[in-house]
């Protein structure tokens, strides 16, 4: 088993059972994420060398478009998904396993947690995890401290005010604010 086998598994929405040789590999992953995320929030770093650390940490390029404010955390990277022009503000948390996607021109505010695993209910499985993606549609704003949680989708030109907790899909256009998070009109309705 390797990261590789547990990408496919997690992408596929299957289970990590606790103790299982791919709940293992994700914690020997989680070590090498918790490592580049130190040398990310250790020192001043130039915008190059951010993205150079946050394609370590991704395994994947990072366009030059991309703009992020340590400290930073995630306790995985490699489903980390980013689009051009994302700006990502300080003490944002990823906890990425099930797959973060942020489309072109998203703004995360300071603090943002998306979060991509649940633990499993019944007290015997409670160390099963439950991967679900998080999905951000392309210009979509996400205020400081806001929570997205396991499985959300939010839509594109969507915003999502500040600490806010967003426990469903957020539809394209829309201003959703509150915990749980709520709809509270479109765009451009008048505010």
């Amino acid at each position: 088993m390797n990261v590789d086998d547990l990408l496919e598994a997690l992408d596929r929405g299957d289970t990590i059972t606790g103790g299982s040789p791919l709940h293992d590999v994700m914690h020997a992953a989680s070590q090498e994420a918790l490592r580049i995320a130190a040398e990310l929030n250790s020192a001043y770093r130039e915008p190059d060398d951010v993205r150079a650390l946050l394609a370590r940490l991704t395994g994947r390029e990072i366009d030059e478009s991309v703009t992020l404010f340590p400290p930073f955390t995630s306790d995985f990277g490699r489903n980390i998904r980013l689009g051009e022009r994302v700006f990502i503000n300080s003490g944002c948390r990823f906890q990425d396993q099930g797959g973060i996607t942020i489309g072109d021109d998203c703004l995360i505010g300071h603090n943002v947690v998306i979060a991509t695993l649940q633990h499993g209910i019944d007290p015997a499985r409670r160390a099963d995890l439950l991967p679900a993606p998080v999905v951000l549609g392309r210009n979509v704003w996400l205020g400081a401290n806001v929570t997205v949680l396991p499985g959300v989708t939010i839509g594109d030109d969507a915003v999502v005010g500040a600490g806010s907790v967003v426990t469903r899909d957020v539809p394209a256009a829309t201003i959703a604010v509150g915990s749980p998070a709520r709809v509270v009109r479109g765009i451009h309705d008048p505010a």
